[in-house]
């Protein structure tokens, strides 16, 4: 590829990259320029593209060289084999605001990659890269965040890829079914029924990773197995990888029997946001009543043990969701002001 940079005026910076690989090139791009246009909207930017040939036009120098370096960056991605979507650009230019040093490469692969049998699954952050790094290290990890990053979706990819290379013989996953209103005795059907909805987010990841035939007979073989927290009480869980869902909803009672599950050559991750409790309010005391706020300060430097915490910049949703985020952090805060 080749590049030049032109002055058209006193205020306005422009620049041109020429892609010489054309399929890359297209994929930069996005369809319909999907991918351009969620950059440009991102860094304020305007970028038009002709043919392979891009051009970069706007009144800030710092924004013509970030955006200009994300491109040519993810282009060498994309060359590489790597698919990247709006949202990967959108991230990627928010990480090269933060260090212009940063090479986009040492987040978007990774050794920990894994190919499993629908996809390719690649740490897309720092975090996200440190959450797998401590999951392959450790025997217990505290994945804590908001919604969006990728806790649950990696920790489930993860076990997945742990019970395919045979580390493990089994996956147990479990999420406390906190009732919004209603009671499970007078939901219709059978207990699975009853708890199905509450446990449909870890469906819904088994089935984006891994091919729903293949996990219909893993459920059927008893590989993998799916229940509410309530249904762990007595058990000792060996040659397992456990994952606790949705954490920031146990009591500390809860919390401290899910603990002690643990059993020869098994590993867990708990997740959790710690924004979102659902719990009853039988303390005033946030921290009295979730069991994951307790586990982090008892726990914080046990060895063996990680926590990971995922920021805002770890959103891999719809950039809307990180707004959204955004905007409830700062109404929470200017709450706490006003108190």
């Amino acid at each position: 590829m080749s590049e030049k940079k032109t002055f058209k005026d006193a205020k306005l910076l422009e620049r041109t990259l020429e892609f010489d690989d054309q399929e890359a090139a297209r994929a930069l791009f996005g369809p319909a320029n999907i991918c351009l246009e969620t950059l440009s909207s991102a860094s304020g930017v305007n970028l038009q593209s002709r043919g392979g040939q891009l051009t970069l036009k706007t009144s800030s120098e710092k924004s013509l060289g970030e955006v200009a370096e994300v491109l040519i960056q993810s282009y060498g991605l994309l060359k590489e084999g790597y698919s990247l979507s709006p949202e990967d650009l959108n991230y990627a230019y928010r990480l090269m605001r933060r260090d212009p040093e940063i090479e986009l490469k040492t987040i978007f692969r990774d050794a920990t990659d894994m190919r499993l049998a629908k996809r390719l699954v690649l740490p897309k952050s720092i975090n996200q890269r440190h959450y797998m790094e401590a999951i392959r290290r450790d025997s217990m990890v505290f994945g804590l965040g908001p919604a969006g990053t990728g806790k649950t979706y990696l920790a489930v990819a993860m076990a997945v890829a742990c019970l395919l290379s045979r580390q493990v013989k089994r996956i147990v996953l479990t999420r406390p079914a906190v009732e919004a209103g209603e009671k499970l005795g007078f939901l219709p059907g059978d207990i699975q029924e009853k708890i199905d909805p509450y446990l449909r987010p870890l469906y819904d990841a088994l089935h984006d990773i891994h091919d729903p035939a293949k996990i219909r007979e893993m459920f059927e073989l008893g590989t993998i197995e799916i229940a509410p927290l309530a249904f762990m009480r007595g058990r000792t869980i060996n040659d397992a990888f456990i994952i606790l869902d949705e954490a920031q909803n146990t009591t500390p009672e809860q919390m401290k029997m899910f603990l002690t599950r643990l059993g020869f050559a098994s590993k867990a991750v708990i997740t959790g946001d710690l924004s979102q409790i659902d719990l009853p309010h039988g303390h005033a005391d946030q921290a009295l009543r979730s069991g994951l706020m307790q586990a982090e300060r008892i726990l914080r430097d046990i060895e063996g043990i990680s926590f990971v915490y995922f920021q805002q910049d770890d959103v891999m949703r719809h950039s809307l969701v990180s707004r959204i985020i955004e905007a409830y952090d700062r109404h929470n805060q200017n709450k706490k002001k006003d108190k």
